[in-house]
């Protein structure tokens, strides 16, 4: 990975990244960690907050981490997939989700105000295009999910996606084999550097503060702090201009 990132470098590319964590409602303990990590590293981390349960508590963190940037993590974290199919709350054609994305921006909007990102991260990173297609009328501006993007603008919206999650879910939690994931961040830096993938996205990492072991804290910070010193750009998107990257 300290290769490629040279190699990065010395071809004059630039490598932004951001930081999402997906799951906030209200203060804890792991929050407090999650934030005390931004501030050592100085890269902010967006918080994907469940707006159904999210209280005035959080909002007031928020107004004082110049750091934590809000999104909406759909409204309410329930899995409404058909049985059978993958866990998701937006993932197929709803009559009432029109509805619940309102709501969900509304709600972040009254809690957060001018802290927060009109950003749609839809749980389990699942979204059906019947959903996004309404979004950016309603006001949203941006939309993650997972895996690199195909295309920067999809339903006037900006993607900006997430690519390395160090949690073992499929094993049922716990951290990736470190090996794995640096291989995997060497296939995505590759892939950026040599034009199979838009190296204009910002090298996205995922976390979940709230499900966090020792060894996944200790990798995410030693992992950010890799890319950071080997000459990433952190990416604040509340702060920069409405053209997302």
């Amino acid at each position: 990975m300290r290769t490629e990132l040279s190699r990065t470098r010395a071809e004059g590319l630039t490598l932004p990244i951001w930081w999402r964590d997906d799951d906030a409602t209200e203060p804890t303990p792991a929050l407090d960690r999650l934030l005390n990590m931004t501030a050592d590293l100085n890269l902010p981390v967006h918080i994907a907050v469940i707006p159904k349960a999210a209280t005035p508590a959080l909002a007031e963190i928020a107004a004082a981490t110049p750091l934590m940037v809000p999104v909406v993590h759909g409204w309410a974290h329930e899995n409404l997939a058909p049985a059978g199919q993958k866990r998701a709350e937006f993932g197929h054609p709803d009559a009432g989700a029109e509805a619940k994305t309102k709501a969900a921006l509304a709600r972040m909007r009254a809690l957060f105000g001018s802290d927060m990102l009109a950003m749609f991260v839809p749980p389990w990173n699942r979204v059906d295009a019947t959903v996004t297609s309404g979004l950016a009328a309603q006001g949203y501006v941006a939309l993650s999910t997972f895996t690199p993007r195909r295309f920067k603008c999809s339903a006037g919206l900006v993607q900006i996606n997430t690519h390395i999650d160090p949690i073992a879910w499929r094993a049922g939690g716990g951290l990736l084999a470190p090996e794995e994931l640096i291989a995997k961040t060497v296939t995505l830096l590759q892939d950026r550097r040599e034009g199979r993938a838009d190296c204009t996205e910002p090298l996205g990492f995922l976390s979940h503060h709230l499900v966090h072991d020792e060894a996944i804290w200790d990798f995410s910070r030693a992992f950010l702090t890799e890319l950071l010193e080997g000459g990433a750009n952190p990416s604040h998107f509340l702060g920069e201009p409405l053209d997302l990257p």
